[in-house]
């Protein structure tokens, strides 16, 4: 598979390099878009001797102010005809996004949130966080984040890097679900990180990215935001992102993770709406408080926050975790249903054990379930 084009932040601070990813499925909110959305997205891309970017992207980086901008100024902006700006806000459409076209005024996105930056979200990386990120890229539109930094070289032991796209037409989640976002209402983001060999508890690596991804939003001012087990993050009851966490490894070896995780940042009311009406209650960063829609703020401070915590993971696993996920435990002491292979066992939810295995009491006493073997639904 050909690597995408993408807009590459490089961080020279480090000798180190290599990889990330994420998926469109693990933020909750999204609703699938089908071969003739991706087929107007690519007739709509267009030649561009100054940039080589399609260009639907072009046009969505000039109306990310949510203002309104005139057919003919954008033709001139863009260099293309007035008819390509028609077509290319039709793909931007079908790719999800809501694009307002009014006689006499032009076009605007409502509500988006800003253009993903590569080299803005280096410039935001913490201190400790920036000699371990080798490499920031954002893409346009891309299969899967995931898979691409699967596929990649390894990155050096306790390095990484990043990945985020606007769009993703092959995004994966937790038992191969399969979801996108639309541009400027997600965030897409992977992330690869190298152990220098397996660690133990490597299959709680997902609760220990729930709380780093809690803390850095709640940095960001967005509060009230729980932990559903195994990869789930909730506000209110209702799913705001989620995670999906694969492996690279040689036996004996080191471990290459790569990290990817969706967030519903501003999907504006009419497609929360819509995705509510197919039973899963989403919601967006934008309704839980964050200002703005600062999505390369929001990214600097995941990875700024991954990087702290998996250098943490590596040096005593999961446990200095434990509390700081049971603090926020949206499912301790509510009914639940976990849903197995073969039988599903109701019970209320105990927390999680110092492994990472949830624990659920039922008449047959305390249950232990493993991460990634179950999913867990509330019971009415």
């Amino acid at each position: 598979m050909s690597e995408p084009r993408v807009k590459s932040g490089a961080n020279t601070g480090t000798d180190a390099a290599t990889d990330a990813g994420s998926d469109g499925d693990r933020a909750g909110g999204a609703a699938a878009v089908g071969d003739e959305a991706r087929a107007a997205a690519t007739a709509a891309t267009g030649a561009n001797d100054l940039a080589d970017t399609p260009l639907v992207a072009r046009l969505f980086a000039k109306l990310a102010d949510g203002e309104f901008h005139s057919g003919e100024v954008l033709a001139a902006d863009l260099q293309v005809t007035r008819s390509a700006i028609w077509k290319a806000a039709g793909a931007l459409r079908d790719l999800g996004a809501t694009v307002n076209a009014v006689r006499n005024r032009g076009y605007r996105l409502p509500g988006t949130a800003e253009p993903l930056d590569a080299a803005r979200i280096t410039e935001l990386l913490g201190v400790t966080a920036r000699p371990h990120v080798a490499r920031v890229d954002a893409a346009w539109t891309l299969g899967s984040t995931n898979t691409v930094l699967m596929e990649r070289p390894y990155p050096a032991v306790a390095c990484g890097e990043a990945l985020l796209a606007e769009y993703q037409t092959a995004g994966r989640g937790r038992r191969g679900r399969t979801w996108v976002a639309p541009p400027g209402g997600s965030i897409c983001l992977s992330f690869s990180w190298m152990f220098a060999e397996v660690p133990r508890d490597l299959g709680a690596l997902g609760l220990v990215i729930g709380v780093c991804a809690m803390e850095a939003l709640r940095d960001l001012g967005v509060v009230g935001i729980g932990l559903k087990w195994p990869n789930d993050l909730l506000v209110e009851n209702r799913k705001l992102g989620g995670i999906l966490i694969e492996l690279r490894a040689e036996s004996g070896g080191p471990a290459c993770v790569v990290i990817g995780i969706g967030l519903n940042v501003a999907l504006g009311a009419a497609l929360l709406e819509q995705i509510s009406a197919t039973g899963l209650a989403p919601i967006d960063l934008v309704s839980a408080g964050l200002k703005g829609g600062r999505r390369n703020e929001v990214a600097a401070g995941l990875i700024s926050s991954f990087v702290r915590g998996l250098l943490d993971f590596g040096r005593a696993g999961l446990k200095p975790f434990v509390q700081r996920w049971m603090d926020v435990d949206a499912l301790r002491g509510k009914p639940i249903a976990v849903a197995g292979a073969d039988v599903t066992t109701k019970g209320i939810a105990r927390g999680i054990d110092l492994d990472g295995a949830l624990l659920v009491e039922t008449p047959q006493g305390l249950l232990k379930f493993i991460s990634g073997d179950v999913s867990v639904r509330a019971d009415i």
